[in-house]
């Protein structure tokens, strides 16, 4: 029986947190050690490029993930683990769709609806600000996924009308030129993979309230130690359903830890002790990816090396695939 293809793309923009974590790197690594799952993951650095235009930042940033996800025990002997700029029939393959796709779909996309309606909203002309590189988005994704022919794409709720735009644009290209790709599929995390923030809302980098999943010690429970409570006194029974400390507690904790938290919240316990616990809890887990983290963050060529061997992988995947592809669109050499 064929194994499933998986892909997973990651944007290299700023510094992995918590949420992250929880939300999507944890699943992710758990999802890619499945015997019947082929499993690829990918530093979606090209994408980085449209909202980052700092250099320095893009660079820090891929290192940081890459050594990130390696710490976090992405096993790349079973997934293949590469840089989308290090494979060049990614980029060919965004140009072949981009010709069989229409702009009115580009139109409707939720990122440049929202930039077109936040420049009118702010009396600008409605295209201010909007590069091709934000409009063209969905067609770079779905190239990433269509190069592999992935079945399944783990995403957030707010990127499944991507994978529905790249089912239409993979749907449009085999119409034209033949049966070529696979229509994907979107699968969706439970709304509990969602970790809350410091301020109670979505732990997001927009909105400056994260916890960065390896800081030292010392900073982690700064970090936490600044998580937003109510006013409720030590001995009052307080509401672990409306908490955002019981909130990241249960993404780390065993059943039975849970349920005895669960019971310290209705026995009163203070906040102080409560926040004491969850930093004891979540550093016991992350101390050893961390020193991990940080070795391999020291040592830049050891995570070349390994990107370097990803990305053979993945292009001897698909070199016959896009050349398929060009002849299909009639890119074929003289006889």
């Amino acid at each position: 029986m064929a194994k499933e293809i998986v892909l997973t793309g990651i944007t290299t923009s700023g510094t992995p947190h918590l949420g992250n974590y929880v939300g999507a790197i944890r699943p992710a690594i758990e999802a890619s050690r499945q015997d019947n799952t082929d499993a690829y993951f990918f530093m979606a650095d090209y994408h980085a490029l449209i909202k980052c235009q700092d250099p320095a930042r893009v660079q820090q940033s891929r290192q940081e993930i890459a050594a990130t996800w390696l710490a976090c025990g992405l096993d790349t002997d079973k997934a293949t683990f590469y840089r989308q700029s290090d494979i060049p029939e990614i980029a060919e393959l965004n140009w072949l769709l981009t010709c069989v796709t229409s702009k009115g779909l580009m139109n409707r996309a939720h990122a440049y609806k929202g930039a077109v309606d936040a420049n009118l909203a702010d009396s600008q002309d409605p295209d201010f600000g909007i590069t091709m590189g934000l409009f063209c988005y969905p067609v770079l994704m779905a190239a990433d996924i269509l190069a592999f022919n992935a079945n399944k794409v783990p995403v957030g709720r707010d990127q499944i009308q991507h994978i529905e735009m790249a089912r239409d644009i993979a749907g449009r290209f085999n119409h034209l030129f033949g049966q070529h790709f696979t229509l994907p599929e979107a699968v969706v995390g439970e709304e509990g993979s969602i970790l809350k923030g410091l301020d109670g809302r979505k732990m997001s980098k927009s909105y400056n309230n994260t916890i960065p999943l390896f800081d030292t010690e010392k900073k982690l429970q700064k970090g936490i130690n600044k998580i937003k409570t109510n006013l409720l006194e030590p001995g009052e029974a307080k509401d672990p359903n409306d908490s955002t400390v019981f909130d990241i507690y249960k993404a780390f904790a065993t059943p039975e830890q849970t349920a005895e938290m669960r019971q310290k919240f209705a026995d009163g316990i203070a906040w102080g002790q409560a926040k004491k616990e969850l930093f004891e809890l979540i550093n016991g887990q992350l101390a050893e990816p961390r020193e991990k983290y940080l070795e391999l963050m020291a040592n830049p060529a050891q995570v070349e090396e390994i990107l370097q061997a990803g990305a053979e992988k993945a292009r001897a995947r698909v070199r016959g695939f896009i050349s398929d592809l060009r002849n299909a669109v009639g890119l074929v050499n003289f006889k």
